[in-house]
């Protein structure tokens, strides 16, 4: 900040009375996250230091820098996600993979489902989708509702907190301004291992916990525990669409992204690598992958029906991309105001890991408020700045933060209530049980892993 000198005291100031005021307006008052950001950017600003009249001007320029890398992929991307819901592509992605996988691996076949499922929609989305699918597998094979569900759950909630276009890891992407394809990577390479360990254990807890489906659709039985039955879940396929055009639009968006990064990389400069460069940026790859999904997926549906579809997706994409532009905001006014750099200091000369740095903010955040999204998203935009001078690669950083909002999901999470609820568990204890140490064996593995491939890639 040029003509002004701040104290590092004061800068410290700044960043604690404003993330303070964050936490208390998101934890205690009515306001909603997005302008608590914008309120704590501005606090966080004016009491560092910041001269009145910059202020404005660092929490536009973050807003608008974040939202115009993410904003319009945010927006495609719950798009989609609105015709996986109606079209039924998503339960067809299920019984592929119990065919393919064959008798006795339902769990498995669910955790891949919803691994792939929740790339472009929402995990409690996802749930309230399939989990009928995994009620029905325990009522034909046996198996304990809670396994089959928590192994869909888990699924689910990695991938929406690991890869993106999912908005959040997308959110943190921009923040932190990593290549969007090299994250979709090794998201899905370190989400394999938190998803198989926590289905191991959602295995060993549906013997603990026995539970199958009623007659009726509320109710719940507990009998003795009994071997499961080999069986093959049926559905009326055909009024689901085939595999191929299920699977398309989020694997082709994908793969263009990948070859975007591997050409870049390459710096190659033939036209057809040019191509396939500008094909596989994420904007035009997941702006393709919708229009397959349109195309693919809702040739059946009345034009004004498939339009209404991808307006009430495109609702839900509203306050995402304005906590992302908030973040950005909040993270701008750290930068310009020195407190960044002045904090990275500070760590450079403490024992602590800065890798762990975004990931023990996005942890302390999602214990406090709920939100995997919100604490993600505020942990790039607190730790990017300061993670930008201490050496540490910011695509690591930008993982270490999503795997942070794992930890611990509880009462003041949605997702807690939407698994909990449709798999029938109702004492707070079993509840617990079930999703909050799920949930934070995912993360437990998460840091193990980011601390591994840091020590190795970073």
């Amino acid at each position: 900040m040029e003509g002004t000198t701040i104290s590092g005291g004061q800068m410290i100031l700044g960043l604690v009375v404003g993330i303070a005021l964050l936490i208390f307006l998101i934890m205690r008052t009515k306001i909603h996250a997005f302008p608590a950001l914008i309120i704590a950017a501005a606090v966080t600003g004016i009491v560092g230091g910041v001269p009145i009249s910059q202020v404005n001007g660092m929490i536009t320029k973050g807003f608008g820098n974040t939202l115009a890398s993410i904003g319009i992929i945010i927006g495609f991307g719950v798009m989609m996600g609105q015709i996986f819901e109606v079209s039924g592509a998503a339960e067809r992605m299920a019984l592929t993979f119990l065919k393919t996988l064959g008798k006795k691996r339902e769990e498995l076949a669910l955790a891949l489902t919803g691994f792939v499922v929740s790339i472009p929609i929402f995990c409690d989305s996802g749930f309230v989708i399939l989990s009928p699918l995994a009620k029905a597998l325990s009522r034909r094979t046996k198996k304990s509702v809670v396994s089959l569900g928590v192994s869909l759950a888990v699924g689910l909630v990695v991938t929406h907190s690991l890869v993106p276009p999912t908005p959040g890891p997308l959110g943190v992407a921009g923040i932190f301004d990593v290549n969007v394809g090299s994250f979709i990577l090794w998201g899905i390479v370190l989400s394999l291992p938190m998803v198989l360990v926590s289905m191991a254990y959602a295995k060993w807890l549906g013997k603990r916990i026995y539970q199958l489906p009623g007659e009726n659709a509320d109710e719940w039985v507990r009998p003795p525990y009994q071997k499961p039955i080999a069986d093959v879940y049926e559905a009326d396929e055909k009024k689901l669409p085939s595999a191929f055009m299920s699977f398309a639009p989020i694997v082709v968006p994908v793969i263009l992204i990948l070859i975007n990064t591997v050409l870049t990389a390459l710096k190659t400069d033939d036209i057809l690598s040019q191509v396939m460069i500008f094909l596989g940026t994420p904007i035009i790859a997941v702006g393709i992958g919708l229009i397959i999904a349109i195309y693919g997926l809702t040739w059946k549906t009345p034009r004004k029906v498939t339009l209404q579809d991808m307006e009430t997706g495109i609702k839900s994409a509203g306050i995402i991309i304005l906590v992302t532009g908030g973040g950005g905001a909040l993270g701008q006014v750290l930068r310009d105001s020195g407190a960044g750099d002045y904090i990275a200091k500070l760590i450079a000369d403490s024992p602590l890991p800065a890798i762990l740095l975004p990931f023990i903010v996005s942890s302390l955040v999602r214990l406090i408020q709920g939100s995997g999204t919100v604490a993600m998203v505020t942990a790039a935009s607190i730790t990017a700045p300061i993670i930008a001078t201490l050496g540490v690669n910011p695509l690591f950083a930008a993982i270490a933060a999503s795997m942070g909002s794992l930890l611990f999901s509880y009462f003041n999470d949605s997702y807690f209530w939407v698994v909990n609820r449709l798999l029938g568990i109702k004492e707070a204890k079993e509840q617990i049980r079930v999703w909050s140490f799920t949930s934070t064996i995912a993360w437990a593995v998460g840091l193990m892993e980011i601390l591994i491939v840091n020590a190795i890639f970073g």
